[in-house]
């Protein structure tokens, strides 16, 4: 279904209606046109404060995967979204950058998001949407305000930043984050558990003439993987997250990748291209797939949890097929109450 039209979508959804006598007079479906009409008048906004509104943490105390020693794991990540190719859309978020070869008009225009998703359920409960020259680090800033504490955030080493790590820190929220491998972290305490105590500092500070931000530095290796990966923390205590704890923890950030999958190849189809020629027809749309996909990993996690199942065991594949096939008939139950108290008959 994700390829079929939206007036196609209309009739699908209200076939059941006139059957289940909810309507008294006959409804055609709109046309495309009249359909994309009805988006232009929308705009944007109302979609935004959806996802405001709705998409958030799901995971429960009793959830299976979601904490760590009391932490609720969250990751940040970006990506981009393909475009189709009218003038509108390149002017409003660009294309990539070109090869170097000479090519001109290469690859379709694409948007970016950054996004916040919950590790254990893969519910995305954030996202900031701007064009492709809007760096990740920028759209980073407008979803870290969804963070709160008792949450511990990880993050790949292109979000790191001594001033977006200030910001990230202030929400109260625990941070891991992978650094480059040529940052300078001083060793100001070596801890019993391998990590160390270090400062970071402004990139403008070259000789740190300012305080340097106190945090928490791990360092380790993977098997069959070459070089050293770093970490730095605000948990500075290694009694309450042990250094050998939080390197194997920090693979749960992959969650993030697994999302957007779902979403990209699931959701939207193989080679994902959204369909609106217009800048906000596009945002309108992605905000549709973000909703869907809560919609769909919050019935996922309702299910586990009857089950008591980790979330991660549960197919995202089998769950959306579920969803389509049973989505047409529950179109057709009014989510208005039809009886009164006391009544055995309906209106």
């Amino acid at each position: 279904m994700t390829r079929t039209s939206s007036a196609e979508v209309a009739r699908l959804l209200t076939a059941g209606l006139q059957g289940a006598r909810c309507w008294r007079a006959s409804w055609v479906v709109p046309s495309t046109a009249a359909i994309w009409k009805a988006r232009s008048r929308l705009g944007v906004a109302p979609l935004r404060q959806l996802i405001v509104r709705v998409c958030r943490p799901v995971a429960t105390a009793g959830t299976q995967g979601a904490f760590y020693r009391g932490w609720r794991l969250t990751a940040i990540d970006g990506t981009t979204f393909d475009l189709p190719d009218t003038k509108a859309n390149v002017e409003a978020f660009g294309r990539p950058p070109r090869s170097g070869r000479g090519e001109q008009n290469l690859g379709y225009p694409q948007l970016r998001m950054v996004g916040l998703v919950e590790c254990g359920t893969h519910a995305i409960f954030e996202a900031a949407v701007g064009a492709l020259r809007a760096g990740e680090q920028t759209l980073a800033r407008a979803v870290l305000v969804s963070l709160r504490p008792g949450m511990l955030l990880l993050a790949d080493r292109g979000f790191y930043g001594v001033d977006l790590w200030l910001n990230a820190a202030a929400t109260g929220a625990d941070l891991l984050w992978r650094v480059r491998k040529d940052l300078v972290l001083p060793v100001v305490e070596q801890l019993s558990d391998g990590s160390y105590l270090t400062e970071i500092f402004d990139r403008s500070d070259i000789h740190h003439t300012r305080r340097g931000v106190p945090v928490r530095a791990v360092e380790y290796s993977i098997a069959g993987h070459e070089g050293v990966y770093r970490l730095i923390t605000t948990i500075l205590d290694p009694d309450k997250a042990p250094a050998a704890e939080l390197a194997a923890l920090y693979a749960q950030r992959w969650e993030f990748e697994s999302t957007l999958d779902e979403i990209k190849t699931h959701l939207g189809g193989p080679h994902l291209v959204l369909r609106s020629q217009h800048p906000d027809g596009a945002e309108q749309e992605l905000y549709g797939f973000l909703l869907v996909h809560h919609a769909i990993r919050h019935l996922m996690h309702q299910a586990a949890q009857q089950a008591n199942q980790d979330p991660d065991r549960i197919s995202f594949t089998r769950s959306l097929r579920v969803v389509r096939r049973q989505v047409t008939n529950q179109a057709a139950f009014s989510p208005r109450q039809t009886r009164s108290r006391g009544q055995s008959h309906p209106h």
